[in-house]
């Protein structure tokens, strides 16, 4: 059941012995998608690069040159991917499946060398979907186009044409899961802004795929592969470890300190991070940001004066001190000292991590 109707779906991998009354193409949900998908990245990570796409402690570039390597990247990641579906195209299936694998794991690592955490993170997702797309729009279709052809002619279809879509739907088939993932990603920053998001980003591939194959293998009416759980559930608490991996690293400085303020205002260190957080982000988080184009704090957060600082002092330990979220692509530079700060003082406080 879908929209308010039901649908019977039936899936020849030749194809039918007779066309259908109506045929029904769902090749606009991918279209649509990835048509407004690229409309996203380029209002907010192409025309707002400055504080989303580039990280100058990562990688100094231009703005151009940061569009022109997200664009790059995207169509690279078709000629490759679609490289290795026709070198591979009589081997083994899972040969193939870990050379993709192979490829996401390498552009996961190169995205985090370029970008920012925020922006590596989506644009893997984008990668991904791109090729998905791609599938659909350069293979699964004109493939599908032919066979009905050969239907309307009263020809034979030739079975390599649906052999050759099969394989591409099922790669669309286990990537949807990460895709997905990925794109929700930039909402939280234990995920995109870690030293380690290029791996968590390769598990949740890993994960998509044990998530996928125990649906499709029961569906397929061949049994219930209960490892496929036991195996979710490993690489999540992996991810959930290494995303809270910040939250673990005690920095030398704070081993000195003895005791802890019950109130983050009276708490050591605050006086200094007050000054950091009011040279380093208050530019935007104010009553009126001077911050060009920015008409309203980010979310209503505020951090002019000692008393606000100290209410947000969750949150700033999140974004700014044990990720690097916050500044935005780190357009004020706030250094690694300075965050190693926050993180001593909102510990120093006497509470606990920010998850």
């Amino acid at each position: 059941m879908h929209g308010g109707g039901f649908y019977h779906i039936q899936k020849y991998l030749v194809a039918p012995a007779s066309m259908p009354d109506h045929l029904t193409w769902f090749k606009w949900e991918s279209y649509a998608t990835w048509l407004s998908g690229f409309a996203m990245l380029a209002l907010v990570y192409y025309l707002g690069a400055e504080l989303f796409l580039i990280d100058p402690q990562v990688m100094e570039l231009q703005v151009w040159q940061a569009v022109a390597i997200s664009m790059a990247s995207l169509a690279f990641g078709w000629v490759a991917y679609n490289t290795l579906c026709k070198v591979f195209v009589h081997a083994d299936q899972n040969v193939l499946m870990l050379a993709l694998f192979a490829v996401l794991v390498a552009m996961s690592w190169f995205y985090t060398q370029v970008f920012s955490g925020r922006a590596a993170m989506l644009h893997l997702g984008a990668f991904t979907a791109t090729i998905m797309s791609a599938n659909v729009f350069f293979i699964i279709m004109p493939n599908q186009r032919v066979v009905v052809a050969d239907l309307k002619a009263g020809r034979t279809p030739d079975p390599k044409y649906g052999k050759i879509a099969k394989q591409r739907s099922t790669h669309n088939n286990y990537l949807t899961l990460p895709v997905i993932f990925l794109m929700l990603s930039n909402h939280y920053p234990l995920i995109f802004a870690t030293e380690w998001n290029w791996v968590i980003a390769s598990l949740v591939f890993l994960m998509g795929v044990t998530i996928r194959h125990w649906f499709n293998t029961r569906h397929a009416r061949k049994g219930s592969p209960h490892w496929t759980w036991v195996a979710t559930v490993l690489l999540f608490l992996a991810i959930a470890w290494l995303s809270t991996q910040p939250m673990r690293t005690v920095p030398e400085a704070e081993a000195k300190l003895q005791g802890a303020a019950l109130v983050y205002a009276s708490a050591p260190g605050f006086e200094g991070v007050v000054g950091i957080v009011q040279g380093r982000c208050s530019m935007c988080h104010a009553a009126e940001p001077s911050w060009d184009g920015m008409y309203w704090p980010p979310k209503g957060v505020v951090l002019e004066t000692e008393a606000q600082i100290a209410h947000e002092a969750k949150r700033i330990a999140m974004q700014a001190g044990y990720t690097h979220a916050m500044p935005p692509g780190n357009l004020s530079y706030m250094e690694p000292e300075e965050r190693a700060q926050i993180v001593e003082w909102f510990r120093a406080a006497g509470t606990q991590d920010p998850i």
